[in-house]
Formats: C-alpha cells, structure tokens, sequence
C-alpha cells in the first residue's frame, strides 16, 4: 500500500528534518493504530508498505540513503549500526560511493528497521527509551545486550520474541 499524497512529504533540503518527519510519522501511526505489518520500513526513508514493493526493493539493494535515515531515526553511531548489520567500514565506504547496497545487505537493513520499530512500540515512540534498552543487558536474553545478539536473524528474533512478551505483560 502507499502512503496517501498529504502523508509523503516532499524532500526537503535538510535531510534531518526527513528524518524528524519520518520518525513522526511513525509514531503517528504507532499513536493512531494505523500501523502495517511493514510500517518499519518508514525508519529507511521507505514509503510503501505493500509486501512486493518491499521485497522488489531489496531484490534491487536498497539505495544508501536508506541506511543514512535508519541511522539518524534510531539514534546510532554509524559503527555501531555498522556492526547491527554487519556491513564493515570499508564496505560502507564502498556502498556509498556505488548509492546502492546489495540484497543481503538490504535484507539485514530492513531487519534492523524491523527490530528498532517493535523496540519504539514496546516504548509508545519513545527513541530515547527504545535505545537504551536495546544497549542494555537483559536478563530474560541470558544477560545478553538485545543489539549485540540481533546482528543474525536468529538473534533478531530471540529479541523481538522479548519484546511480544513483555508487550503482553509476561515478564521473565
């Protein structure tokens, strides 16, 4: 599905105002119950939710500057979202240059969007709240930090399995 024309806004010329818009509009949706099953690719700058339109993004490689917005959105350094998704410097560097990543190197975009948009659920919208708690130890991960364990799919999931659970009130 895509957004309604009053919902995508136009690029402006500060990209932080973008990402202030992109990560708003989340929220909005977060607040309304208006969320999809894949309103976390608006954290990449994204504005389509339709599950093909997704997936044929990332067949494609998603375009840098999806990585640039997720950074900004959630708050992290770019090494530490470097490490998030396992994409060395030099790589980044690479991928820049090129305006284009791979499709793996997409995929494991979208599942760091995935992983901060059910943190900033679990967080009613709150960034602050939602990344501090990923950077933390966790008991019920074996006293893991959930953004050190989530750079595999395996991991991801263990998280995200937390964070339902504790969305349903079952502490552990």
């Amino acid at each position: 599905m895509i957004l309604p024309a009053t919902l995508v806004h136009p690029r402006v010329t500060q990209e932080d105002d973008r990402t202030t818009r992109d990560l708003e509009l989340f929220r909005e949706q977060l607040r309304s119950g208006a969320a999809h099953a894949h309103s976390y690719v608006i954290l990449l700058g994204l504005r389509t939710f339709e599950l093909g339109k997704v997936l044929k993004a990332v067949e494609n490689g998603l375009a840098f500057g999806a990585l640039e917005h997720l950074q900004r959105n959630v708050g992290l350094s770019t090494e530490e979202l470097g490490e998030l998704v396992q994409i060395s410097r030099r790589t980044m560097a690479r991928r820049k240059q090129e305006g284009r990543f791979l499709p793996e190197e997409s995929d494991r975009l979208l599942r760091a969007a995935r992983l901060f948009a059910r943190a900033l659920e679990l967080f009613d919208g709150a960034s602050d709240d939602a990344l501090r708690w990923l950077r933390s130890a966790q008991t019920a991960l074996g006293g893991a930090v959930p953004l050190a364990i989530a750079r595999t799919e395996v991991g991801a999931r263990e998280v995200i399995t937390l964070i339902d659970r504790l969305q349903q009130g079952v502490f552990s």
